[in-house]
């Protein structure tokens, strides 16, 4: 399932997009018939680096195929000296190995350049189909590479292998997980935010997004006391300040938000070099006074969503666009939380660090608004920030960061009021204006609305008004023609909505005979003759 999740975003996306990319560092010393024995070592050891998914043009895999011997390519670098940034160098390589596309019934899963100064092998830099591994993956194989060349045990052989897991998945017991994952998975995008960062400025389905570094030893200090404190495990303290300073900075009453990884929780996936990327959506209620209130909370909601990780792609996202369309929504995954450090952390690294250190790295096109990757969590803090421009002045995403190590900080030494989290933190919630409103769970826009819809209509005078209940909206549509019907007009705003967070459906359509005088009092509409109703969402269209 997650290669059949991955593969369709393959096929969808640009391949600098999806494809996913890593630096390892060789140990001093090394030959560079060394590092090549391990890499082959490697592509013996691991079934999924001699996967490829055969099919006729045209199509979508439905296979996958293991080759029982073969060739691959590792491309020599070779320099008489590298740049004064080395590292930063070799993430480039990798990077540019990003550009081009995997043939996914062909090519080998890894693009593999070994960067070498005066032939002495320095970084492996590495560009991999997101079809056969990700992120995760990518840390076992370092990790595997790195004993093959230092003589240290192996770990056994006890993940599962990709062609175990499309088994297990294919199970009645797999089946009924997939299920309820659509079931849990409907839940939160029915009743929860429609997006998450939807205020002014939240246009557009992607954005340039610089990078911010944070490396801190401060942060990593408060984060153990914290979970001393507490008695909570470091990674869900971590998701709870995260969360909580996501739902505090939106201004929303549940933190909705991806957390990719945290699928791997099942004892057989932890070390899978496999594709398993398939979101765990967490929906965790802030509403509660308090820090370790909301810690209290945190890790059932988490345990809640890895449970509900695994799921037929195309079944999500059919059953994402009925539910959608019936909601009048248009679902927003722009908030991720990637937590990599329980697979990239070497205890006793870098102990003397800085206190608290922000940098910037390269900017990536991502559809996300806020996208979060935690490398590291002890001795040092170190998070990777990708937050939309359009939303976070440079300053504000710097200070997102230091204000996630203050709230740790606070909390370290006692509970923290949730009502503080200004004061304690240094960010403020987002300023939306007057004319916001909040809407069936989400943020809205009514005067947004009304310019969508009427765009969306060819320019008819529309105004939109809360319903009597508050929990949603009336359109109200002018027309001198032939009037559309609720379900054309509905139907015309879904088409518009992606990329206008701040614009929800109104639950009821009401078109009338012409546009009042007085076009911005709702008194005034209700005064009109009325030539039809309805919510829009039925092909009866009933009222």
């Amino acid at each position: 399932m997650g290669q059949a999740n991955m593969i369709r975003c393959m096929v969808r996306d640009e391949p600098e997009h999806i494809n996913i990319h890593a630096v390892w560092p060789v140990p001093a010393g090394t030959r560079t018939d060394a590092v090549i024995d391990a890499l082959r070592a490697l592509v013996v050891r691991h079934e999924a680096l001699r996967t490829t998914f055969p099919h006729a043009e045209g199509t979508v895999p439905r296979e996958q195929v293991v080759a029982a011997e073969g060739e691959f390519t590792v491309t020599v670098l070779d320099h008489d000296a590298l740049p004064p940034d080395a590292e930063r160098y070799a993430d480039a390589v990798a990077r540019r190995a990003r550009v081009e596309r995997f043939r996914l019934d062909r090519d080998f899963g890894l693009r593999i350049s070994l960067v070498t100064a005066a032939g002495a092998p320095v970084f492996v830099a590495l560009a991999a189909s997101h079809a056969v591994t990700d992120v995760s993956a990518l840390a076992v194989l370092e990790e595997d590479w790195l004993a093959l060349l230092t003589g240290g045990p192996l770990p056994p052989q006890g993940a599962f292998t990709p062609l175990e897991l499309a088994a297990e998945e294919a199970t009645p017991a797999g089946l009924r997980k997939s299920a309820a994952s659509l079931r849990y998975w409907e839940r939160i995008i029915r009743t929860g935010p429609q997006a998450m960062c939807d205020g002014p400025g939240a246009e557009g389905t992607e954005a340039d997004t610089p990078e911010v570094t944070l490396r801190s030893l401060r942060g990593a200090r408060a984060l153990a006391r914290v979970a001393e404190r507490t008695g909570g495990l470091p990674s869900t303290v971590l998701l709870t300040a995260w969360c909580a300073l996501v739902a505090h900075r939106t201004g929303q009453d549940v933190c909705v938000a991806a957390v990719p990884t945290s699928n791997r929780f099942h004892g057989r996936l932890a070390r899978s070099v496999n594709t398993v990327s398939q979101d765990a959506l967490l929906a965790l209620d802030v509403r509660v006074p308090s820090f370790d209130a909301l810690l209290a909370k945190a890790w059932g909601a988490a345990l809640d969503a890895y449970r509900h990780s695994r799921f037929d792609a195309v079944a999500l996202w059919e059953m994402i666009d009925r539910t959608t369309f019936e909601r009048g929504s248009r679902f927003a995954r722009d908030v991720v939380l990637n937590d990599v450090s329980a697979l990239s952390e070497a205890g006793g690294t870098e102990p003397d660090g800085p206190e608290l250190e922000l940098g910037r790295g390269p900017s990536q096109v991502l559809p996300t608004r806020l996208l979060a990757f935690v490398h590291e969590t002890a001795p040092l803090l170190r998070i990777g920030l990708w937050a939309d421009p359009a939303l976070f002045a440079p300053d504000e995403a710097e200070g997102f960061l230091t204000g996630l190590v203050r709230l740790l900080e606070a909390a370290a030494e006692e509970d923290v009021p949730l009502a503080s989290l200004t004061g304690v933190t240094g960010v403020r919630p987002v300023e939306r204006g007057p004319d916001w409103i909040r809407v069936d769970g989400s943020w809205v826009s009514p005067p947004a609305v009304a310019d969508a819809l009427g765009g969306a209509l060819g320019g008819v005078p529309v105004h939109v008004a809360a319903d009597g209940s508050g929990e949603g909206l009336t359109a109200f549509v002018a027309s001198d023609g032939v009037p559309p019907t609720p379900a054309e007009a509905h139907a015309a705003l879904m088409r518009v909505l992606p990329g206008r967070p701040g614009v929800l459906a109104p639950r009821r359509y009401v078109i009338v005979q012409g546009p009042p005088e007085e076009a911005d009092r709702t008194d005034a509409w209700l005064r009109r003759h009325i030539l039809t109703e309805g919510n829009g969402r039925t092909p009866a269209d009933p009222t």
